[in-house]
């Protein structure tokens, strides 16, 4: 693996810093970035490498928020349990198919998957009422594939998924919006973890990275969160820009991927 010199060590921690900023600023969206941040600010040119390091990360840093979730009383196990447990196998296999593609072509595909996450995150969150109690129970039928084909995709791109998982609880398990962020945190880690695991068998995952992620995602979580009790309902607003922000990347990773897609042979 290539080393990191003490300049890529310190972006590699603001990096960390800068995602999970975010996820305690605006509660998600954040892990969308660990990858770009990684490949075009840290300078790290291996995506396999990148993906399966930051995963691990995004997984322990979505562990970490998960306590003070669990201690407000935000967390269901049975719904968060039942999600998870096809939604890890699902990421392993997605992780699995991940590592046979291209370099070039996921960093393409990725780009794509980013623009529609910040297009739904531009979308106003409903804020669901109450679940009544025939709804609110875990309906093990649309959850378990709900929670399947989710982590396909957060196995295959090696992200957290929160912006899949949180609606997709909202559908299968009536959970209310709140309940749903804070339940999704426990399905984000085994993700990461599920998805790390594999690619650390293939040898494919940086512990310095991780280390230096998690860290940095710690301290930038807690400032995140401060930031936004102290900036309130004007959350919408830094939602607008941050969608902004990764459309932006995202071109700019169609642009540097478009040519080796364009000579790539299916």
């Amino acid at each position: 693996m290539p080393h990191l010199s003490g300049i890529q060590m310190t972006l590699a921690l603001l990096s960390g810093g800068i995602v999970g900023f975010i996820l305690g600023l605006i509660g998600g969206g954040g892990s969308i970035l660990a990858v770009p941040l990684m490949l075009y600010l840290v300078g790290f040119h291996d995506p396999h490498v990148v993906i399966g390091s930051t995963a691990f990360a995004v997984a322990v840093n979505a562990f970490l928020n998960l306590i003070p979730h669990w201690r407000a009383g935000n967390v269901r196990w049975k719904s968060a349990i039942a999600f998870a447990l096809p939604g890890a196998v699902g990421a392993y296999v997605g992780s699995v198919f991940g590592k046979m593609v291209n370099d070039k072509v996921i960093l393409f595909l990725f780009a794509i998957l980013m623009i529609v996450i910040a297009i739904l995150m531009l979308r106003p969150k409903k804020q669901s009422t109450a679940a009544s109690e025939e709804q609110g129970k875990s309906k093990l039928t649309r959850v378990i594939p709900t929670g399947l084909s989710t982590g396909l995709v957060s196995g295959f791109f090696g992200i957290g998924g929160g912006f899949l998982i949180v609606p997709g609880l909202v559908f299968s398990a009536g959970l209310t919006m709140a309940e749903a962020i804070g339940t999704s945190l426990f399905s984000v880690g085994a993700f990461g973890v599920t998805t790390a695991v594999s690619y650390a068998v293939s040898g494919l995952v940086d512990w310095l990275v991780v280390a230096l992620y998690i860290v940095g995602g710690v301290v930038g979580g807690v400032a995140g969160v401060r930031a936004c009790t102290a900036i309130g309902r004007n959350v919408r607003r830094l939602q607008i820009i941050f969608s902004s922000i990764i459309i932006l990347v995202a071109l700019y990773m169609l642009y540097m991927n478009l040519e080796a897609i364009k000579a790539f042979h299916w």
